[in-house]
């Protein structure tokens, strides 16, 4: 059985029809219970009136011998039909509980519950209890007159109660064959979607058709649907970016090399130089390649301890102070008083200053300001590199912090890896602290990192 929709149709089958069965039984039984009930409060003045005549006979005949010829006679008295093999609905008990003359249910001889017996009338002569009458339950015995106005009513009620059992069974069954498509449909949906991706059509969406769990469900699908297709696309273009990073430096000491080997250069300092150079970013793009996969592993090694914030920024303007000042840059450092230590590793937090700081210089021009200031917020310590440069422009911004992502296309090589925004916010991340960029078309950038106090 594999279909999602007979399991479920079949459940809510199943569940109605128990239902519907409990049901009809529960109203079965009260019926009769009350219906009972009123049989014995219409027939009242009927078993005062027979159970005086059988303390009469009892007095007469002093056993209950010959009772049931007595009680046949009072037929034409009852509220019955009567008739021919007409038997009255009513049971005599003697005092030990057998059955002296039996109605519809029960036989002569036959010894009956106290509970029964509990439910009848007492036939007490001279202060002593000689008998019992009972009056016949009209659910369900042998002998019940079938024309009697009881027996259609209690057969009516029954038939009613099939009916409506059955009727509610059908409804239940095409609410549940209803509901079961309800379900199975998006279900459906998502089984074919998962296809696809599985085929390699990610991004491929799934209509959200409701706000219940199914419907989440989808909304996630899509999310993660949409996920994959951009993590899919930058990893293209990271591929991409990285042979195109390595394709240059490559061809510059490849085409030393060769020129070398075929006398066609003799070898000197510039060009030892030049190929050096080359070597070197090559070697750094290959740790920062290194650097994001651990941190994308979550393996990456830090050496935490409680650091004064202000000593962080002093290390890193100290460390840009001379480029500054050759590029006239004012570079300076403001720390709010009384600031918490952060539990960071001050080495991989001095890597990301250095990052931010280093990127600030390159697009501040002369006569800027690079300020590092530090302040307590809500709980945590945030430290800001801002500057008044060019700026990034409003396109660009969501995608700052992506692998090799570069505002300015023209400078595709510039001897920077263009991986050091994604490797701060990496490394920021691992901190468990974060990261995040402020900034407009000429009027400067803001980074700050946010960092919870030790």
């Amino acid at each position: 059985m594999r279909s999602l929709v007979l399991k479920l149709t079949l459940a809510f089958l199943v569940v109605s029809t128990l239902g519907a069965v409990l049901v009809a039984l529960l109203v079965n039984w009260q019926t009769q219970r009350q219906f009972d009930q009123l049989v014995y409060n219409l027939y009242q003045d009927e078993l005062d009136t027979l159970s005086s005549q059988l303390v009469a006979y009892y007095q007469q005949v002093g056993s209950w011998q010959g009772i049931e010829a007595v009680v046949i006679l009072q037929q034409d008295n009852w509220r019955g039909h009567g008739g021919p093999g007409y038997r009255l609905p009513v049971t005599l008990l003697d005092a030990d509980r057998t059955v002296v003359y039996g109605g519809w249910q029960h036989e002569p001889g036959e010894q009956l519950s106290r509970r029964l017996v509990n439910n009848g009338t007492p036939i007490e002569v001279d202060g002593e209890t000689v008998g019992w009458l009972v009056l016949d339950s009209f659910g369900g015995q042998s002998g019940f007159p079938s024309d009697s106005p009881e027996a259609r009513f209690l057969v009516n009620v029954n038939r009613a109660t099939i009916y409506s059992a059955l009727g509610a069974a059908v409804v239940a069954l095409l609410l549940g064959v209803l509901l079961a498509r309800t379900i199975s449909h998006p279900v459906s949906e998502l089984e074919a979607a998962t296809q696809l991706v599985a085929q390699g059509q990610l991004g491929h969406q799934v209509p959200v058709r409701s706000q219940d769990e199914i419907g989440q469900l989808a909304a996630s699908f899509n999310q993660m649907s949409a996920d994959l297709a951009r993590a899919t696309e930058l990893r293209r273009q990271m591929t991409a970016d990285i042979a195109h990073d390595l394709r240059t430096p490559l061809s510059v000491v490849k085409g030393y090399t060769e020129a070398l080997d075929e006398g066609k250069l003799q070898g000197g300092e510039e060009i030892y130089r030049a190929m050096h150079q080359q070597v070197q970013y090559l070697t750094r793009l290959v740790e920062d390649l290194r650097t994001l996969s651990l941190a994308d592993a979550g393996q990456l090694p830090l050496r935490r301890q409680p650091v004064d914030p202000g000593v962080l920024l002093e290390h890193s303007a100290l460390a840009y102070m001379a480029q500054a000042a050759q590029q006239n840059v004012a570079l300076r450092v403001e720390v709010a008083p009384d600031l918490p230590a952060v539990d960071v590793d001050p080495d991989r937090i001095g890597q990301v200053l250095g990052n931010l700081v280093s990127n600030a210089l390159r697009y501040t021009p002369a006569g800027g300001e690079i300020v590092l200031s530090a302040e307590n917020g809500r709980q945590a310590v945030t430290l800001k590199v801002q500057d008044n440069g060019s700026g990034i422009a409003t396109e660009d911004l969501p995608h700052i912090f992506d692998r090799f992502y570069r505002a300015d296309k023209s400078r595709s090589y510039n001897g920077e890896s263009g991986l050091g925004l994604a490797i701060a916010r990496s490394i920021v991340e691992a901190h468990n602290g974060r990261i995040a960029v402020a900034s407009a078309p000429a009027q400067g950038t803001t980074f700050t990192l946010t960092f919870v106090g030790a």
